[in-house]
This record gives C-alpha cells, sequence and structure tokens, in this order.
C-alpha cells in the first residue's frame, strides 16, 4: 500500500503539463483587474474569491456546452496586446509555482481579434509573455493553435497555416477543440493535411463528449499524435470487476502504437466526459499500459492545479510516487519539444526531482 503523498511533496514533485487552454485558465484577480482597465461590465462579481466560485459552479454542470460558457467573459478580456502578454506570462509564472517544468498552452487567436489585433499581433504578444516567463522562471513552455469544429474548415486552414509560420518562435503544435457531436474532425482535413505535409505535430480533442468514432476520424482521417481527453475509448474496451478483459481495434491501435491521451480528471467530470471519479477510465488505460498524461484543461473552469490532479490520481487511484514520475515521463515523452529537449527535461529535472523527493 502506497503512503499517502502529501500537498507539499506533490507541489515540488516535478510535472509536466500538455492540456491547457490559455483562456480558460486566468487568474480571477487578473479577470478583475483586466475588466476595470477596460470598462467591461459583464462580470457578475468584482470580488476574485466570489468571481473562481461562480467560474467553478457554472463549469461543473455535467454539460461540455455549459461548461463552455464562461469563456465568453475570460475571451472578451483577452483583446489587447497587454491583456495577452500578462495572461501568457502569469502562466508561465504559475506554471513554475506549481512544479510543473514542462508545459504547452493551447488556445484559438481569431476569438482575439475583435479589439483590431490581426493574427499575428495576437501571436506576438502571447508569444512575447511566453518567452518573458520563461527568462524569469525554469519552466520551459510550447504554444498550441487551436482550430474549432464548429467554425469553417476553411478557418481552419488559416490558423494550421498561422502556427505553421510560427513555429520558429514557439508554436510547437495544431489543435482542433470544440464540441464533437456534429461536427465531425475530417470536415477539417485540409488543415491537417497541411500540417502533415509541413511535418507539424497535431492533437486533437476527441472521445469527450463523442464516441470512439470521433477517436478514429482524428487519428486515421486527421493524422492525430495526441489525443485530447480520449475519455470514450473505454467503450471500445470490455472491462469486467476492474480488469480490461478485451480491446476492440481502436484501443489495441492506440496501445500498441503508443498514442498519448491528454487526460484531464476534474474537468471529464464537470464537462459530463465521465460520470465520475470512480467511473473515470483513467485506471484501466494506466494500469493496461497506455501512454497516459495528465493535465488540467481549464484552471480556472475546474478549479484546479497540476498539483490538484496529481493528488486526484493519487487519493482515488492509489498511486505512489513511482506512478506520478510515470505520468510525468510519459507527458515529456508525448511533448511537441525536439527529441533533445524532450531527453534533457526527463534526465535533468524529472528524474533528479523524484530521486530527491524519495530520498527525503
Amino acid at each position: 500500500m502506497n503512503k499517502p503523498l502529501s500537498r507539499d511533496l506533490v507541489v515540488r514533485a516535478p510535472k509536466v503539463l500538455l492540456h491547457e487552454h490559455l483562456d480558460g485558465g486566468l487568474r480571477p484577480q487578473t479577470l478583475v483587474e483586466l475588466a476595470r482597465d477596460c470598462g467591461y461590465g459583464e462580470l457578475p462579481t468584482q470580488d476574485p474569491q466570489a468571481l473562481a466560485e461562480w467560474f467553478a459552479r457554472g463549469a461543473d454542470r455535467g454539460s461540455l456546452t455549459l461548461y463552455l460558457e464562461g469563456f465568453r467573459h475570460t475571451i472578451a478580456l483577452m483583446q489587447t496586446a497587454q491583456a495577452l502578454e500578462r495572461v501568457a506570462f502569469e502562466f508561465v509564472e504559475d506554471m513554475a509555482q506549481d512544479g510543473v517544468v514542462y508545459a504547452e498552452v493551447r488556445f484559438a487567436p481569431h476569438f482575439h481579434t475583435q479589439g483590431g489585433l490581426g493574427l499575428d499581433g495576437v501571436m506576438e504578444a502571447v508569444t512575447r509573455g511566453l518567452q518573458r516567463g520563461m527568462a524569469q522562471y525554469p519552466v520551459c513552455v510550447g504554444l498550441i493553435v487551436c482550430a474549432m469544429r464548429n467554425l469553417s474548415s476553411m478557418l481552419s486552414m488559416q490558423m494550421a497555416e498561422l502556427a505553421v509560420a510560427w513555429r520558429s518562435r514557439g508554436c510547437v503544435g495544431f489543435d482542433l477543440a470544440g464540441e464533437e457531436a456534429g461536427h465531425p474532425a475530417k470536415h477539417h482535413i485540409d488543415a491537417f493535411q497541411l500540417a502533415k505535409r509541413m511535418n507539424f505535430s497535431i492533437t486533437i480533442h476527441a472521445g469527450e463528449s463523442f464516441g470512439p468514432e470521433s477517436i478514429w476520424q482524428a487519428l486515421q482521417y486527421c493524422g492525430a499524435h495526441r489525443i485530447g481527453h480520449g475519455t470514450r475509448l473505454i467503450e471500445d474496451m470490455v472491462i469486467h470487476e476492474g480488469r480490461v478483459l478485451s480491446m476492440g481495434p481502436l484501443a489495441q491501435y492506440v496501445l500498441d502504437h503508443r498514442v498519448p491521451i491528454e487526460i484531464c480528471l476534474s474537468s471529464n467530470i464537470h464537462t459530463g466526459a465521465a460520470p465520475s471519479l470512480a467511473e473515470h477510465p483513467f485506471p484501466h488505460y494506466f494500469r493496461k499500459g497506455f501512454r497516459v498524461t495528465l493535465n488540467t484543461d481549464n484552471r480556472l473552469m475546474s478549479r484546479t492545479t497540476m498539483t490538484d490532479e496529481y493528488l486526484l490520481a493519487a487519493q482515488h487511484f492509489g498511486l505512489g510516487l513511482d506512478a506520478l514520475e510515470k505520468l510525468a515521463i510519459n507527458g515529456m515523452k508525448s511533448a511537441f519539444a525536439h527529441y533533445d529537449e524532450r531527453c534533457a527535461i526527463i534526465f535533468n529535472a524529472i528524474k533528479p526531482g523524484y530521486a530527491r523527493l524519495r530520498a527525503q
């Protein structure tokens, strides 16, 4: 039996975050200040603590559509270069305080052009904030550009072109986000074919609010290198008394080809992707050897941190320090950083960090 892990120890454990939305992780205090600075009067409260509770209540309603409602406020307040740079810098600062050694953060740049910024201006502001944060804190960060399933394939192509154009300035990947039902990934296949032709990295939200067919399309039509969420992959597996008895061809493919799954425990409960922690597929994936990673998704909406997600896994699924180290290494192996950078962080930060914690 693993000894219960303390919060202090887990905070200090080196962690890797691959799935977090820039517009879903703002500090409540920052939202209040940005709203005051630009005269935005639609926040439900000016009290940061009450605002944090409001976002958390709004997100925890068992529906992805309802979960996404709060984003209208965060996006509205991220329409200037100064605001975008601040939010990006604070993201890096928050990662450092949470023991994260490598992080990838994603956003949809076209959502941030309502105040007059062009797409390159949006990217410039965000990357400037990330670079300033990395200069100050020992965290490596990559940026991922999102297209949206419910918007046009032409816009997705524009986002793919933007992501590739910024690859030498910190953009490491291309993503497709948004409601899956009624918006198949293959409708955006031209954008993904461009990304593949340009040897670019692809992750796709799939198997969160729709079944295994969504994951299959993401992999076999669109060439995804990672799957965001992937909770519904469990439907291609036979589980009996807590054990995986057999797997269908899709689950077997994901396992055999080491396709990383970006699990977000708290968010998956809040959106209804999993009915409860007790019924979450994470422990089945982990025990069977899938390359699972743990992530926060939206720290503001789900009122979580990487420390919280690691503690959830430890407390509910019996994971000890060795298992948390494996999750961090899984994350780093799956990162869209270059191979030499991935190896350096594993051997210079993650492994020594966990060795020190064991010695203590």
